[in-house]
């Protein structure tokens, strides 16, 4: 079978014991979810109680609205039940119609494998290749690297690829995970990629400790319960010596009646060195109330744990845990992503899976086409905000997914430890002091000539360029940026009115604007202004359409603009009316080539039915792409209503207009958020 005929489903296979393929599923998912407007999930087997957190990872992440109890064969209990009567083809119908019933629902399908029984590898494999044929999948083998040889690797995946091919399966690609430095990939008729080991990906958590040793929480709260666990240090010895072997991240094992060391454990936590991960108290002995207090004052978040075991017994059962993906550790599943992005081709793996691209595009496929097309030029992008746990959290992914090059601003021992607190790994960013700056005294200078006309001194303007926002903005003025987002904990005036006055607009535009992207269900649309100009004029509202129709065709969006009005056509009258005419009017003078429709109304512009009605002919009304909103107060008002009332993701607000990208974060901007904006800017500073 050639590999390059359209596939619609992908089998994730793993080659022997142990796991792995959490992150080569999400890896295979997040690829093909860029393709086609929805993908499915499915697993062979699946526990006959609680839930399967891979499926439920996948249901979550990719919005699949399939119920849980739809996405798999059959439990291991129907399994086992088949199989010891004998019934074994029986089993293998059920789970191929319960897959045909779900494959009908969607474009593309991701299959992540598993056995019979866990204890059969020779089975495992020979079930694994027999699903993907009755399936017509093709299979990606996965061989979990953890704590082998690099040797050992090779010649598993290498078994592993011909044994699937003798069992009849078409093999797309091998994959190793969790592989020490050095691994080689042998030399196969597939391609071959090694990933190696993440601690974020496969260190648990805290959480992940707590729910496997049944543990009762004594102190912490969600974000102590996030934290990765890297190692173990066991505390029987005195305060001395164990400081010699506590780290970051490690996790103290001691019994419940050793108040000292917890003490000395809530302390180091409360100093960031070491940032440990937390405290098990075992044998069930609660420590002295006073004791609690004590640690509780020390404000070290430190999240302590009590269990009714031995410490030995605690210990072996804290070694057998092993951390993976899940949609509770939005953490891990980035990691996972960012380890597969930058070991595999994903390129090379669409080509031979040859999916075609779905016309239309959901608010899923442009999110991850911000994160593709900011990859593909990466750009230098600086962050004022560097100790906000959002700013951090959107760093570490940003980096793990090479999406750019990031500056944060402020303290570098404070971000440092904070960092190491959240278990963040933000190495790859720079720090940079504005205070203490080489550069101060060039911003200072520069930014004095810029605002001398203001009666700017020196010294003023040393002072002002000490801000983060005025000085994120001169590193963009001055391009040691291409680009700043800002607002996590700022206003949007402190955000922007520094690029106002430093960066300005671009010649011909006389006014800087702003545009929401709203993602619906089938399609992407454009609001501007929303954010940024109260009450523009007909000139200032034809700059803000070019600007808004610029930045759609930017992000892949074909402009047909819509100037919004009450009225639609020359049906109404009146001083808003004939602004927006005006404006039309204007932009069609400057941009002859830009389809532009105005005054009209919003059902007009775009519902096809009423477009015929009202504007017969037109090639804007019914399909427009771009809005534009008459004044502020319209504008914000309608792109809060559909974001609430349609289920619309608004991106935004991007800034437009200025000579280089400087974009505003709400205040409440999620981690997510902050990384599409980040996305989006960079895109902005590549155009």
């Amino acid at each position: 079978m050639d590999t390059r005929a359209v596939t619609r489903s992908v089998y994730v296979a793993g080659l022997g014991p142990g796991g792995g393929k959490s992150t080569i599923a999400l890896g295979m998912a997040e690829m093909l979810s860029r393709q086609v407007e929805g993908i499915g999930a499915f697993r062979p087997l699946a526990p006959a109680s609680g839930r399967d957190a891979i499926l439920d990872l996948l249901r979550e992440r990719y919005r699949i609205e399939d119920p849980y109890e739809d996405l798999y064969g059959a439990t291991y209990a129907e399994a086992d039940e088949l199989l010891s009567s004998g019934r074994r083809e029986e089993l293998i119908g059920l789970i191929v119609g319960r897959y045909r019933e779900v494959e009908r629902r969607h474009t593309a399908m991701v299959i992540v494998g598993n056995g019979l029984r866990a204890d059969d590898e020779t089975d495992e494999l020979a079930f694994n290749a027999r699903m993907a044929n009755e399936f017509g999948s093709v299979v990606v083998a996965v061989v979990d690297g953890l704590d082998q040889e690099p040797e050992a690797i090779a010649s598993a995946a290498s078994a592993g690829y011909h044994g699937l091919t003798d069992l009849g399966a078409t093999v797309l690609a091998v994959i190793a995970n969790r592989v020490p430095p050095g691994t080689g990939m042998p030399d196969l008729p597939v391609p071959a990629y090694a990933i190696p080991e993440v601690p974020t990906v496969s260190a648990p958590t805290v959480a992940e400790v707590a729910a496997r040793l049944g543990a009762t929480r004594l102190a912490g709260d969600d974000a102590s319960l996030d934290r990765d666990v890297l190692d173990f240090v066991v505390g029987a010895a005195h305060v001395p010596l164990l400081l010699e072997y506590m780290t970051d991240g490690c996790l103290l094992i001691t019994p419940g009646d050793r108040d000292d060391l917890l003490v000395v454990a809530a302390a180091a936590r409360a100093a960031g060195s070491p940032a440990i991960a937390g405290v098990v108290l075992t044998l069930g002995v609660q420590p002295d109330p006073r004791t609690m207090r004590l640690v509780e004052s020390l404000g070290s978040g430190l999240a302590v744990l009590l269990v009714p075991t031995d410490s030995y017994h605690t210990i072996e059962a804290v070694g057998r845990i092993e951390g993976r993906p899940t949609a509770a550790s939005p953490r891990k599943v980035e990691a996972a992503i960012g380890a597969f992005e930058s070991s595999v081709d994903s390129d090379e793996l669409m080509r031979r899976l040859d999916v075609a691209r779905a016309p239309r595009v959901t608010p899923l496929m442009f999110e991850y086409e911000l994160i593709d097309r900011a990859r593909l030029k990466r750009r230098h992008l600086v962050l004022p905000e560097g100790s906000e746990e959002r700013i951090l959290r959107a760093t570490e992914t940003l980096l793990r997914r090479g999406v750019a090059d990031l500056t944060l601003l402020g303290d570098p021992d404070g971000i440092a430890r904070k960092a190491r607190e959240l278990g963040l790994d933000v190495d790859g960013a720079s720090i940079v002091d504005p205070a203490a700056s080489p550069w101060l005294e060039e911003f200072a200078q520069a930014y004095a000539e810029i605002r001398r006309h203001k009666g700017v001194t020196l010294d003023l303007a040393r002072d002002v360029v000490r801000d983060v926002s005025y000085f994120g903005t001169m590193m963009v003025h001055t391009g040691r940026a291409d680009g700043m987002v800002s607002g996590a904990t700022h206003t949007t005036a402190a955000t922007i009115r520094p690029a106002f006055e430093i960066i300005k607009t671009v010649p011909g535009v006389s006014v800087a604007s702003s545009v929401f992207l709203m993602l619906l269900a089938d399609r992407v649309l454009v609001y501007g202004d929303c954010a940024v100009n109260p009450d523009p004029d007909a000139a200032q509202l034809a700059d803000i359409a070019l600007s808004s129709a610029d930045t759609a065709a930017r992000f892949g969006i074909e402009p047909r603009v819509a100037m919004l009005s009450y009225s639609t056509g020359v049906s109404g009258a009146g001083a808003d009316v004939e602004k927006v005419a005006a404006a039309t009017a204007l932009v069609r003078e400057r941009r002859p080539d830009l389809p532009v429709e105005g005054p009209i109304q919003y059902d007009a512009a775009v519902d096809p039915s009423v477009a015929r009605t009202k504007l017969p002919g037109s090639t804007v009304a019914g399909y427009a792409t771009v809005f534009i909103f008459p004044d502020l107060n319209t504008g914000n008002n309608t792109y809060k209503a559909v974001q609430r009332t349609a289920g619309a993701v608004a991106v935004g607000p991007v800034m437009q207009g200025l000579r280089r990208p400087v974009n505003d974060l709400s205040r409440g901007a999620t981690v997510k958020d902050i990384v599409n904006t980040v996305a989006i800017t960079a895109i902005q500073a590549a155009s």
